[in-house]
């Protein structure tokens, strides 16, 4: 059984990793409060949107099992 011996010629056999450039632009450091607030309202009339479907679902739900129940 014989083992054999690497032997490093100093330089390094892995290749360099870099990390890509990205072109981000730069933003400033101010926030908009009205952004921000269209953006919250959005929020706010898709929970509502959601919440109302669901609701109606429940609903028709209830009436159609006492359709059924009532023949």
């Amino acid at each position: 059984m014989s083992s054999e011996k690497k032997i490093s010629s100093g330089e390094s056999e892995l290749p360099y990793f870099t990390t890509p450039i990205q072109n981000e632009e730069v933003s400033s450091k101010r926030v908009d409060i009205n952004v921000l607030l269209n953006r919250a309202r959005k929020v706010q009339e898709k929970e509502t949107r959601t919440n109302l479907v669901l609701a109606g679902l429940g609903l028709s739900l209830v009436f159609v099992v006492g359709l059924i129940l009532s023949f």
